[in-house]
């Protein structure tokens, strides 16, 4: 290397390049790490540099270097190039590798207007000092590189325009603890903060995008998912745009119930028009949807439902289809199909489905939700009068048609709206639950707006979190776990603000949670079984028993301290109904694992005290915020040993955690044969869970003769998720080849789906 090359230092002087120094500081990177290699970074980085190079682009292209070398055989480099990151983002933040004291850092930051200034209101100077022992900068070189750069390009506090950056993670975790523990008692709350603090800063806890990225600064909205419910009417229709503009601009994702909104042809003011069905409002949605940018963090997105049986069905479920022309399409929402029992019996005994306008069938679209036997009632009575508009379709080319549009865009998704309903938290003839949200794993009652300040209306919101099941060592440790998360998403709901009274009366009232799981497929390879031969069943079964029992009993302790919820009256928790008392019964041939937990205990003291919260629990996607913990996505089995993702900063590999140990008992997603373990694993995890869980469906053309997957094989995977409880269906992933870069790496595609609309937690 020629010594003579001149560097640029960040105060522009210019010195002569010291490859002592770089040495050093890859030297350092790598202490401990095993199969890396100090000189294979020099020798990556050196043929990069140019004379007058800047010492910040010298660390960037160090940083590449170390990152490019991450492998299945050599996976600490991901470790080295983490902590190359680590140092350069210090200096970016502070001039120096060292942080400064936690009092003086929040001070800048609130003068600036960068944090909140009620951390400087709530807390002493000596309560500062207190949590600054508390903080262990260390646990940043915990992180992996991927987990890294998602904190630099999405949480970290930052000017996005500019890129500079203020803060680093360990800060960003002891303040948004401080500020979820703020209106605790003073004789409590730094133990709050502390134990809140070593749960997430050591991953046990993952906090989803919205906190990450808000908590702690003027920005004061951190829901992830927020569920909108249209009525039929053009007041409704412009209330409902208005507040998805006001969530779409606060980071959250968005699910709209517009299948209440009449069909195309139907009268209006008693025939004097014709009106002009679903089609033209979708777009209308779609525009609101795609208004605003979030603030760099992602962008929006919204799943819109409908039921099965609407009059303009057919055309609804090719939306997003590439053939047509704009007029007939609207590409740039998801869809949600609701369907029910009598639908798929339907199906099942090659029979008819009677599609009507919600209009012209009074009652019929309420009892869908909140009455099977009242629905199938009116429907039959329906289907028989002459006099109401109707169009009559073969159920099983009907489902073919949702099943193909659902194979071939992958974003149709499935509510089954009658188990949303009769396996709920919500007594559905007070509060019935008419859809769910952009990632299909919430299921909460709303009611339309009629105009933006309606109070009578109800937007959903729910808070997310997720427990790291890599690190339960005990399935007691979810009690811990359980506490410390319930009351800090609990004291959020009162923290935040709310753009709309609708959702503000529904969030203070309903107090609604929905704590999931990351890291499912190493703690599978970690207890040694698998998705697809059934012997994860009776350990899921026992896992997420304990999860929500716990959760249960942190909300039921929370109630005794603070009061139940005001709507508490309107769960089947006031009933003493309980998730293991509504499951479905067919789930008991797939596994006989006992309940172990003392169910019947609860269930008396949430009668006599109530709950805090009406739900707890939903299993979300995750697929960001588990890259943080170095932890596996949601629930879902990886596609490689290496994932390859795509940011704006490049390529970022990440290794399954434990690869070296683990790698033969990891079930990689294209090694599983097909969907029916899996979706057993999930029926069992739901017998649980009292919200909805996103669960993918996948299929490798391949595997079927002229590489074809049967719409057979489609329908009796819907039939199967049916059979077994299953909620909710999210995506349709179809390998196409072009994912699997090589062997055991896998590239996770984009999307602006969940990714972009905030309930990836």
């Amino acid at each position: 290397m020629n010594k003579s090359i001149l560097v640029t230092k960040r105060d522009g002087n210019k010195e002569p390049i010291n490859l002592d120094k770089i040495h050093r500081v890859i030297a350092w990177a790598a202490e401990g790490l095993d199969n890396v290699s100090v000189s294979q970074v020099e020798l990556r980085s050196h043929i990069q540099f140019y004379d007058g190079i800047r010492t910040s682009d010298i660390h960037e292209t160090i940083i590449r270097a170390a990152a490019d070398l991450i492998s299945q055989e050599a996976p600490d480099y991901q470790y080295l190039a983490a902590r190359l990151a680590i140092f350069h983002l210090r200096k970016k933040a502070y001039n120096q590798f060292t942080p400064p004291s936690l009092y003086e850092h929040v001070k800048k930051l609130v003068n600036s207007e960068r944090y909140d200034k009620h951390l400087l209101e709530d807390y002493t100077q000596e309560e500062f000092e207190q949590m600054d022992k508390m903080i262990d900068h260390w646990r940043d070189m915990s992180f992996s590189y991927a987990a890294v750069k998602q904190l630099e390009g999405k949480y970290l506090v930052q000017n996005r325009v500019t890129g500079e950056i203020y803060e680093s993670a360990q800060f960003l975790y002891i303040l948004v603890a401080a500020c979820l523990f703020a209106n605790y008692p003073k004789e409590t709350r730094l133990n709050y903060i502390k134990r809140f603090y070593d749960a997430v800063s050591t991953f046990k806890i993952s906090l989803p995008t919205p906190i990450m990225a808000g908590v702690r600064t003027p920005t004061r909205q951190f829901s992830s998912c927020v569920l909108i419910e249209c009525d039929d009417s053009l007041d409704s229709i412009n209330a409902t745009a208005s507040a998805i503009v006001k969530y779409v601009s606060q980071r959250a994702g968005i699910g709209i119930n517009a299948g209440k909104i009449r069909a195309l042809g139907s009268s209006i003011r008693d025939g004097e028009a014709f009106h002009t069905g679903c089609i033209p409002f979708y777009k209308y949605f779609q525009t609101a949807v795609k208004s605003c940018s979030q603030g760099g963090v992602r962008g929006g997105a919204a799943t819109v439902f409908y039921p099965l049986w609407h009059l303009e069905v057919e055309s609804l479920l090719v939306l997003r289809n590439n053939r047509g022309v704009e007029e007939n399409r609207v590409r740039h929402l998801d869809y949600g199909v609701q369907i029910n029992k009598l639908l798929y019996q339907r199906l099942i005994k090659n029979e008819n489905i009677t599609l009507f306008s919600p209009s012209d069938v009074p009652g019929l679209y309420e009892a869908f939700f909140a009455d099977q036997d009242k629905f199938e009632t009116l429907y039959h009575q329906y289907e028989q009068d002459v006099n109401i508009r109707k169009r009559v379709v073969k159920a099983v080319e009907l489902f073919a048609l949702l099943m193909q549009e659902r194979a071939s865009t992958g974003r149709i998704y499935i509510q089954n709206v009658d188990h949303c309903n009769t396996h709920s938290p919500f007594n559905a003839q007070l509060a019935p639950v008419h859809q769910s949200n952009l990632c299909m794993e919430i299921a909460l009652p709303t009611k339309p707006l009629n105009n933006v300040n309606d109070e009578n209306g109800e937007i959903a919101l729910c808070t997310l979190s997720a427990f790291n099941l890599g690190k339960i060592e005990s399935l007691d440790d979810f009690e811990e776990l359980a506490d410390l998360t319930v009351r800090a998403l609990d004291s959020l709901l009162d923290y935040q603000n709310y753009p709309v009274p609708a959702a503000r009366n529904s969030s203070i009232n309903r107090r609604t949670l929905g704590v999931g799981v990351i890291n499912y497929a190493y703690y599978l390879a970690k207890n040694g079984v698998k998705y697809s031969d059934g012997s994860a069943n009776n350990l899921t079964h026992r896992t997420f028993e304990a999860m929500q029992y716990y959760l249960l009993k942190a909300s039921n302790n929370l109630a005794k301290e603070k009061g139940a919820c005001p709507l508490f009256n309107e769960t089947t928790y006031a009933q003493g109904i309980l998730p293991i008392d509504t499951y479905k019964k067919d789930l008991d041939t797939i596994t006989k694992e006992p309940l172990h937990y003392d169910w019947e205990s609860l269930r008396e003291s949430i009668k006599t005290h109530g709950l805090r919260n009406s739900t707890l629990s939903a299993l979300m996607p995750s697929e960001t915020s588990s890259q943080i913990s170095n932890a596996t996505n949601g629930i879902e089995p990886p596609r490689g040993f290496i994932s390859v993702k795509a940011s704006k900063d490049g390529i970022l590999k990440q290794v399954v955690p434990d690869y070296n140990g683990l790698k033969n008992f990891y079930e990689l997603l294209w090694q599983i044969p097909n969907n029916t373990g899996y979706l057993h694993l999930v029926g069992i995890m739901q017998k649980f869970i009292d919200q909805s869980i996103s669960t993918n469906t996948n299929y490798d053309p391949t595997k079927f003769p002229n590489d074809k997957v049967p719409m057979k094989q489609l329908l009796a995977d819907l039939l199967t998720a049916y059979k077994f409880g299953v909620k909710t269906l999210y995506y349709h992933n179809t390998r196409d080849g072009a994912e699997d870069i090589q062997g055991d790496i896998a590239l996770t595609k984009s999307d602006d789906g969940c990714e972009g609309g905030a309930c990836k937690i």
